[in-house]
């Protein structure tokens, strides 16, 4: 026991260090009580029925602001946006209609028809009553990434303007589960299936359609179709730029495979060429045709913004966020409460602005709190912030993001998302240490869960960022049983409507999450320089963040 409190103490001066001071006494008030009775009225009020499903641009999402704004006045905190609570996000909602229809032509000569929902889930980017593909040929890019650090680049060769491409999830490390390609069996950035819109936008596409893949993705289908089929949102800012795809969307496994049936292409062997050097993009010999009729709405979200003072250098911020949103209700009406994801995360960001609004005297830095609005699925809230920051980036040390916590009983590890990045990393691991827990490696580096969080939108904006969660090493009853409760979770409520709050939940894990994230925030709050990118992160060269020392 000596040697283990030695050691823990040893890790604190170490993680001090990194971060640019001596360990600190720990200030007056309960920095570290979080009660569970709290945290569970937080997750019963942003669950509620009449909330809806907290879709933005709903009575529901706007009584879920309500709420927050309430929370942080009644707590103290000060308004973020100057004398505002709120920033406000401009959105446009896109809705295809239900008689959206996609059929192929070619190839075995009969015509393949695709079901909105059971086949396909599209949409369009564009604000216009109708999209639509008319006898577009369809090119298979493989991944579909352009990526010059690794010698990559799916389109050589092959234009694809006015055509659809057909398009793989994940990224050549995964599909080749060679240690040597990109990351290795670990996503990149050019894994994720808006990057792959993207790239496709840039190259003139008009059609993209992505072979949906649970096993990178991360969820199933239903999930899917939850997520996408109640209405595209867009930043009005994108939805007034020309000439993106018309029809943009999801296909199921089979209906990808059945693509390549119909061509009389070898599905497998194609998937296994795409993941090698030197793959190129072909002709499918097959023509789309598909047409969606749209309604189009535009409205403002709020981001939602709360500020604790700093007691010294207030002008310098640590930032806690997560996501205010939800999906809204299925297809069939039900409602998707998002209990999990994220109003898990909402309830502690709650829990931590009470913590730190309690706190004398206040941290050397000051805390900021922010709620984003429409984090599902495209991150949009997050990324208006950074492009139109209310608090300056550069004063901002870092940020720590609070999406879906353990619902579940304490684990004996920690895991950091998209870990390699920067020194706030240190941190995490002996504040983990001296909770009798460790940082292990994440379960499923395949589905780059860290690119699908708020934190990116700062990361590629030059601000450090955490993604920190409990880990599946169940401290009850070990690791294969907290692996089991994740797969059933994604499989099962992850997006769907049995993501629901229940009383029978052990919180303790959540609990004792927060009380790693106060203590990373008390240790970014009192440090006197920013926390720096590791020279190898893929941020580093183009982000670099001066010392902001006395």
């Amino acid at each position: 026991m000596r040697y283990r409190l030695l050691w823990a103490f040893c890790a604190g001066c170490l993680a001090a260090t990194f971060m640019g001071c001596a360990p600190h006494a720990p200030r007056q008030g309960p920095p570290l009580d979080f009660e569970e009775m709290r945290f569970r009225a937080n997750l019963r009020a942003l669950t509620a029925d009449d909330l809806e499903g907290r879709r933005p641009g709903t009575p529901g999402g706007q009584k879920t602001v309500d709420y927050l704004t309430a929370q942080f006045r009644k707590f103290g905190l000060k308004p973020g946006n100057g004398d505002n609570y709120v920033q406000q996000v401009p959105l446009v909602e896109i809705r295809a209609g239900a008689d959206a229809t996609l059929s192929i032509a070619g190839g075995r000569g009969a015509l393949l028809p695709l079901r909105q929902g059971t086949d396909m889930v599209l949409w369009t980017p564009r604000t216009t009553p109708t999209a639509a593909l008319a006898q577009s040929e369809l090119v298979f890019v493989g991944y579909g990434i352009v990526a010059r650090e690794y010698h990559w680049d799916d389109y050589a060769g092959v234009d694809v303007h006015g055509k659809t491409v057909l398009v793989l999830l994940g990224d050549p490390g995964y599909g080749s589960r060679n240690p040597g390609v990109f990351k290795g069996l670990a996503l990149s950035a050019y894994g994720r299936w808006s990057y792959k819109i993207e790239e496709a936008e840039r190259h003139g596409a008009a059609g993209v359609l992505l072979i949906h893949d649970p096993g990178t993705l991360g969820f199933v289908w239903n999930a899917v179709r939850n997520t996408w089929l109640g209405g595209h949102l867009e930043l009005a800012s994108s939805a007034a730029q020309p000439d993106r795809p018309a029809i943009e969307g999801w296909l199921t496994g089979a209906a990808g495979r059945a693509l390549f049936s119909q061509a009389t292409l070898d599905y497998s062997a194609l998937v296994v060429a795409a993941a090698r050097p030197g793959f190129k993009a072909l002709s499918m010999g097959l023509k789309v045709s598909g047409e969606l009729h749209t309604e189009v709405r535009r409205f403002d979200s709020p981001n939602v913004i709360a500020v604790v003072p700093g007691s010294g250098h207030r002008h310098e911020y640590v930032v806690y966020c997560a996501h205010w949103d939800g999906l809204g209700r299925d297809p069939s009406g039900a409602v998707l409460s998002g209990a999990v994801e994220d109003a898990s995360g909402v309830a502690g960001l709650l829990m931590l602005a009470q913590s730190f609004a309690h706190t004398r005297p206040a941290p050397d830095r000051s805390i900021a709190f922010v709620a984003f609005t429409a984090g599902e699925p495209d991150l949009l809230g997050s990324r208006y912030y950074v492009e139109n920051p209310v608090i300056p980036l550069d004063q901002t040390a870092g940020a720590i993001d609070l999406d879906a916590l353990r619902v579940g009983g304490r684990t004996r590890d920690v895991v950091i998302l998209g870990s390699g990045n920067s020194e706030l990393e240190e941190s995490v691991r002996s504040s983990a240490l001296l909770q009798g827990r460790e940082v292990r490696p994440e379960p499923h580096p395949e589905q780059g869960l860290f690119y699908s969080s708020d934190d990116i939108n700062f990361a590629r904006h030059g601000v450090p960022a955490l993604y920190v969660k409990a880990g599946i090493d169940d401290a009850a009853r070990g690791p294969q049983y907290g692996m089991t409760q994740w797969d059933e979770y994604m499989a099962q409520r992850y997006r769907q409507a049995g993501d629901k709050y229940s009383d029978d939940w052990d919180i303790a894990g959540a609990i004792e999450d927060l009380a790693l994230y106060r203590q990373l925030g008390d240790r970014l709050a009192a440090t006197r320089r920013f926390p720096r990118w590791y020279p190898d992160s893929e941020f580093s060269a183009d982000h670099s963040r001066a010392s902001s020392g006395d």
